[in-house]
């Protein structure tokens, strides 16, 4: 028999970076065709991550445009990113994939409503070559228990799932890959304790492996961020067996830009923005102009939407959030976008007085590093972090005292706290991710949460 040839394509953390799709569908698809032409196997997958609401349309279509455009490029497989699967809530991710014309493989994740999969999802998939080589494909996404369980989802470890499923397909099939959104450190370690896969390609870390690496007999794989680049692993085969791998990253800004590229981008921002603009939220008697590096209009109203929801008489934020000014007048929800894209949620923290103490310490020792610090991941989607500002809490700077609603703080009594997810997932202020007990809020980002207290105190009057 003669030697068989598969060539699989894969991207990573695109993150609604449309700028780089007219060149991915083009290349995928040009080279696929002349790749089949050639009696050569093709299989492109997508690792997740590939929808973030940062960007307008996301937005407005709750990700649906993000799964037209990779129905356009022709993926055969994708997994999900944190991005899906705790950038939308419930019901959103429920509906998300509908009109995918490509299966969704999952492996830890769990309905809470029914204790199964989700019915969006499918646990694996064994596409069979021309020649008949079985090549199975498992997924797996960065099980963030916290903020899965916050919207009704399981996220499991991956050895819970994997070693019955990669068992059991391992009889079924010549060759298996994960698609794995799981970061790099998970995917060496998941090499060398699952000899039986042969390819991990991988994402969420934002790793680029432009030769592809090793591990014992296992090949990883990885294409970097944002469709910058575009993985190809060339597989051969002779009699089910595999021969030879090769794994190469395609830089997309090699490619050759066409005449409308830039038309369709500018479409996707400004439909987007034109969707958002439709929805009326509030007519503000003033102006709520921000600050990065010092309190605002802007930062005491958001505190005190965040209080209200939460409950709570205290309440923390970074200026850095807030990305322009809320302008007098009637104000959208693409307003509320363009100052607020984070998809950041509320979440309120109860700490004992002692742990709140070393809180703000924590943040009194990183204040003057943060006014100004670049800041990137974890949700954060602005330029710096800001400056730290306070409701409900002082801190005395002569005295190292921290002033709770007037008073000295009580180091045995609990005390509970409004802020954004993003605070306990930087490495900034340990105390909270370590001493905390967290109550998230999974239906909506902050931006919605200001958005209904504005609505609240000035009302859009019909007519």
């Amino acid at each position: 028999m003669a030697i068989e040839k598969l060539v699989v394509f894969h991207t990573n953390d695109l993150h609604s970076h449309f700028e780089n799709v007219p060149k991915i569908r083009r290349y995928l698809q040009q080279t696929r065709k002349m790749l089949e032409k050639a009696q050569t196997s093709v299989l492109a997958v997508d690792l997740g991550d590939a929808m973030d609401r940062v960007h307008p349309y996301t937005e407005a279509t709750n990700g649906k445009i993000n799964i037209e455009l990779m129905n356009q490029i022709g993926y055969d497989a994708v997994t999900i990113g944190n991005n899906e699967g705790i950038g939308n809530s419930h019901q959103q991710l429920m509906d998300l994939y509908r009109d995918a014309k490509f299966p969704v493989i999952v492996d830890n994740l769990l309905d809470r409503t029914t204790g199964k999969p989700p019915k969006w999802t499918c646990q694996k998939k064994i596409f069979t070559t021309a020649n008949n080589t079985r090549i199975g494909i498992l997924g797996c996404t960065a099980p963030f228990d916290a903020t899965y369980d916050m919207n009704n989802w399981e996220a499991l470890s991956v050895d819970q799932v994997l070693p019955d499923l990669v068992r059991s397909l391992a009889a079924e099939t010549d060759y298996i890959i994960l698609l794995s959104h799981l970061g790099i450190n998970w995917d060496r370690k998941l090499a060398h304790e699952y000899p039986q896969i042969n390819l991990i390609i991988g994402s969420h870390t934002h790793h680029l492996l432009k030769k592809g690496e090793w591990v014992g007999d296992t090949l990883l794989g990885a294409a970097g961020k944002w469709g910058q680049y575009v993985g190809q692993i060339t597989l051969n085969f002779d009699d089910h067996h595999l021969k030879s791998a090769q794994a190469e990253t395609i830089k997309i800004e090699d490619q050759p830009e066409q005449v409308g590229d830039q038309i369709e981008i500018t479409n996707y921002q400004q439909t987007g923005e034109r969707l958002l603009q439709q929805f009326k939220v509030a007519n503000l008697p003033n102006a709520l102009p921000a600050s990065w590096q010092s309190s605002s209009p802007l930062m005491k109203v958001t505190l005190a939407a965040i209080q209200q929801l939460t409950r709570t008489k205290l309440a923390i934020l970074n200026g850095g959030l807030f990305l322009g000014d809320l302008e007098q007048g009637v104000i959208t929800r693409n307003d509320l976008h363009r100052i607020l894209p984070h998809p950041m949620r509320v979440v309120k923290v109860r700490l004992n007085g002692y742990n709140l103490w070393r809180l703000i310490r924590e943040m009194e020792k990183n204040r003057n590093h943060l006014r100004n610090a670049i800041v990137k991941g974890n949700g954060f989607r602005g330029k710096i972090f800001g400056e730290l500002v306070y409701a409900g809490i002082k801190f005395d700077t002569e005295e190292k005292r921290v002033i709770v609603n007037g008073h000295s703080i009580n180091l045995s009594a609990d005390y509970e706290i409004a802020t954004v997810d993003n605070f306990i997932y930087c490495p900034f202020f340990p105390t909270l991710e370590i001493a905390g007990h967290a109550k998230y809020w999974g239906d909506r980002f902050l931006r919605d949460i200001l958005g209904e207290y504005l609505a609240e105190l000035y009302p859009v009057r019909k007519g």
